[in-house]
């Protein structure tokens, strides 16, 4: 039994009505286990519906005020959610043509999308995410995301693990970083932007300016929505774009064919094994409370807002990425497995956020640095770079 199988297979001893409620946790189901019939359809509505049920709980926190203010966590943390969901998922399914089938419903979602979110236009985005992320050119310097690695982050190869880390960390903190940030994604959406984005964008943001002035209630939208929308959004997408995929070996001399490609891609799950069994009545208390905490106040939050949707098993994306069955993400993976995974390697799998952003880093700091030398891209944008985030 594999390492991952043996975490997700030792919360087996909970009851079975957690059980559903684990694996879309973790992101790894039981052996077994019966799969879940979802829907595009599904994902969208409940995306919608957690962005309005985290904007009425923080109104109602900033109306009620006092103590009631401290509603406004989970507030911002459903608004997120719903962002990071609408963008993930739905968003990047139909650059692919891939949300509902139809070529001209996804692309009218993926304007409406693109226009909330202030994110990369779809038009740009759809056709560099598949060229270049989704071809030969994975993991290259023609990469988004590694031109993110290099030019946003200032990461190279290397440094260590530790200097990556203090850099990422100073980042997420640093306003200088987030205005960047912020005026990157105004850039990348407005440039070639399609007539659609052109008109709803400037109708959506004039109308709630417009509003939001006008009722005195400036303050309160710069809360409710902004500060989810920019400061939250952009640290969620700083951390997800450092665990995505590792960069190739430098002795790496076949760099095409599926061992290879499914070599840049893993899994990551989210948890830790549950307390084993036998334990003495106080050492099991101690240790399940432990458990309990870590699930709750670590892990929950880090899928919740980091690795939300389908970024779990990103790598079945990246196997099958016209799957139409990417809705069901975590049981079609589990099946594949269970299939023998089909003329591909067998998956890998790292377990939480932590351990998953350390598999990155190690792979740059010995990758060959006159392969991802940054001053190839001297005529690259860094404003313009930041879009490479939402790739």
């Amino acid at each position: 039994m594999s390492t991952a199988d043996a975490t997700r297979e030792s919360m087996r001893v909970l009851p079975g009505p957690l059980q559903l409620p684990l694996t879309f946790l973790t992101g790894k189901p039981l052996a077994g286990q019966r799969p879940v019939n979802l829907s595009p359809g599904f994902h969208l509505t409940t995306a919608v519906l957690s962005m309005l049920a985290g904007i009425a709980l923080s109104s109602s926190a900033l109306l009620l005020g006092g103590g009631w203010l401290t509603l406004l966590v989970p507030g911002w943390a459903m608004t997120l959610h719903g962002q990071r969901n609408l963008r993930m998922m739905i968003y990047h399914q139909c650059s692919h043509r891939n949300m509902f089938g139809r070529r001209r419903l996804d692309a009218a979602l993926g304007y409406a999308v693109s226009s909330l979110l202030v994110i990369q236009n779809f038009k740009r985005y759809s056709k560099e995410h598949v060229a270049d992320h989704h071809a030969v050119h994975h993991m290259t310097l023609r990469d988004p995301t590694v031109q993110a690695f290099l030019v946003s982050l200032d990461l190279r190869p290397g440094m260590t693990r530790r200097q990556m880390w203090r850099r990422v960390l100073l980042k997420l903190v640093s306003p200088r970083f987030h205005l960047a940030f912020a005026v990157a994604r105004v850039r990348s959406f407005w440039k070639n932007s399609a007539r659609a984005e052109k008109v709803l964008a400037p109708l959506l943001y004039g109308a709630l300016a417009v509003t939001a002035v006008w009722t005195g209630l400036v303050v309160p939208v710069l809360v409710v929505w902004f500060l989810p929308l920019i400061f939250f959004y952009q640290i969620s997408n700083t951390l997800r774009l450092c665990v995505k995929h590792t960069f190739p070996a430098p002795d790496a001399t076949v760099r095409r064919g599926k061992e290879y490609f499914a070599g840049l891609t893993n899994a990551i799950f989210i948890g830790e094994p549950a307390p084993a069994p036998g334990l003495s009545a106080g050492r099991a208390t101690a240790a399940w409370t432990r458990w309990t905490l870590r699930m709750a106040l670590v892990h929950f939050p880090t899928r919740y807002l980091v690795l939300t949707g389908d970024t779990v098993v990103h790598d079945y994306h990246h196997r099958y990425p016209a799957s139409r069955q990417w809705y069901d993400y975590l049981f079609v993976r589990q099946q594949d497995i269970a299939d023998g995974h089909r003329g591909w390697p067998p998956y890998t799998a790292e377990w939480g956020l932590v351990a998953a952003v350390n598999r990155v880093f190690d792979s740059l700091s010995v990758a060959d640095p006159e392969e991802f030398d940054i001053t190839r891209l001297r005529s690259v944008s860094r404003r313009e770079l930041f879009a490479a985030f939402d790739d």
